[in-house]
């Protein structure tokens, strides 16, 4: 494959510069992770998951070969501290997301899960017949199934529950307006992506603030914006919001579910079972406190030390840092991918006005599908996600059309890996033109 000219378009340099800090912290971050100073690829798929870095290896090396036990199963040494650090860990967390008590924060074994809890535990017995919730068909199908699953479940016992979707602006955000015009008596709950997975694109509802009625709860998720841009739930207003470890520096497998706690007393348990928050009486099974309600059974112990150490590691940076990087990272891919003939931009940050980014940009080019796209650059040392991105592939849900070629990023991402993946597309256009 041909290089660009020196001089060619899109060879030259971006006029965009990272900030002294955003550069020292990023060089610092590199040596953190020794998958990345092993490797000569570029990888630019961090909204699948994150690189990890040694804080969080050490972790999860250190509970297997040190002590290894089930927390809080005993009174004995082992078992009572792992016990405290599972704690100190939900306190952390419950610090870093903004909630207000730590008993908000449910260990999950990921956003998935994290989501059907919410459509278990509170939909089943929350929501009567002729209620609705509102949600958008083009997010991912992990904040879509559980909903549809969940109305085909009250189905079976005689209650309707109403799905209403939502539109997407042309930037990728939610639409308030068009969510606004939906909204009726029946409605119960707005779910939403907090940061989009193949838009890139920020939705926080505060437009809709003061035209809710209280007692409509909002759910995010939060699987993309956590660990890359702060978050506080309590400012969303976020009566539920979901986050994904492996996409945040932990481990796969380990997620965390935050409950608002004026909606414990709406919650049912859910995988009742040891040591799980409830009791059993005569008249059936009591709940017995939160966040036990919702963690039944050995909880994901290496992978809940390791979401800590992930939180310390993003907290040592900065999550103001990360964010201001990944912003410069995305505008500098918008801008050195724009002038490539051929070259669609999906809604996003590409559509915006004013300069926005999140790291994530998702594209297409004419002549060649997103597989093969993905498939060229891989072969290039280039690390993309092509196809659907998770999106349900029905447009009887009135999904766009969303089979594109993603690029994400983070702290580690640096600029000239996007100078050489835009003078690399740049070259696969020429040739399939």
């Amino acid at each position: 494959m041909p290089s660009p000219a020196p001089g060619s378009r899109a060879a030259r340099p971006s006029s965009v510069r990272p900030a002294p800090r955003v550069v020292a912290v990023r060089a610092e971050a590199r040596e953190l992770f020794p998958a990345l100073t092993r490797a000569r690829e570029v990888y630019l798929d961090s909204a699948a998951t994150t690189q990890k870095p040694m804080p969080v290896i050490d972790a999860i090396h250190r509970y297997h070969t040190s002590r290894t036990a089930n927390a809080d199963r005993g009174t004995h040494a082992w078992s009572s501290g792992l016990g405290a650090e599972l704690s100190a860990v939900r306190a952390r967390a419950a610090a870093f997301l903004g909630a207000e008590h730590p008993d908000e924060v449910v260990f999950t074994s990921g956003a998935t899960a994290g989501i059907n809890v919410v459509a278990q535990s509170w939909g089943l017995t929350a929501l009567a017949d002729g209620d609705q919730i509102l949600y958008n068909p083009n997010d991912h199908a992990s904040n879509v199934y559980p909903w549809h699953h969940l109305r085909q479940t009250l189905a079976h016992f005689g209650r309707r529950v109403e799905l209403v979707p939502y539109a997407t602006t042309a930037t990728g955000e939610a639409d308030t307006e068009d969510i606004a015009a939906k909204l009726t008596p029946r409605t119960r709950l707005i779910t939403v992506a907090h940061l989009h997975h193949v838009f890139g694109s920020r939705s926080t509802l505060e437009e809709l603030r003061g035209r809710l009625d209280p007692e409509v709860l909002l759910c995010f998720d939060c699987s993309q914006s956590g660990g890359h841009l702060p978050i506080d739930v309590a400012e969303l207003g976020a009566d539920f919001a979901i986050f994904a470890a492996h996409k945040m520096f932990g481990a796969p497998g380990t997620g965390i579910l935050y409950c608002r706690r004026r909606i414990h007393d709406r919650l049912r348990p859910f995988l009742p079972g040891g040591n799980s928050g409830v009791a059993l009486t005569e008249g059936g099974l009591v709940p017995t406190g939160m966040p036990r309600l919702l963690e039944g059974g050995t909880p994901d112990i290496p992978g809940i030390l390791a979401l800590g150490a992930a939180i310390e590691v993003l907290e040592s940076f900065g999550l103001d840092v990360v964010a201001e990087h990944d912003r410069a990272l995305t505008a500098r891919l918008i801008e050195g991918l724009r002038p490539i003939p051929g070259l669609e931009f999906l809604p996003g940050p590409a559509h915006a006005r004013c300069g926005v980014g999140y790291g994530i940009v998702s594209f297409t080019l004419a002549g060649i599908s997103s597989a093969d796209l993905g498939f060229v650059l891989g072969e290039y040392g280039f690390l993309v996600r092509t196809g659907l991105h998770c999106t349900v592939p029905d447009a009887a849900l009135g999904r766009r059309e969303l089979d594109s070629v993603r690029v994400s990023t983070h702290i580690y991402t640096t600029f000239d890996e996007i100078d050489r993946f835009v003078r690399c597309v740049a070259a696969i256009a020429e040739e399939v033109s």
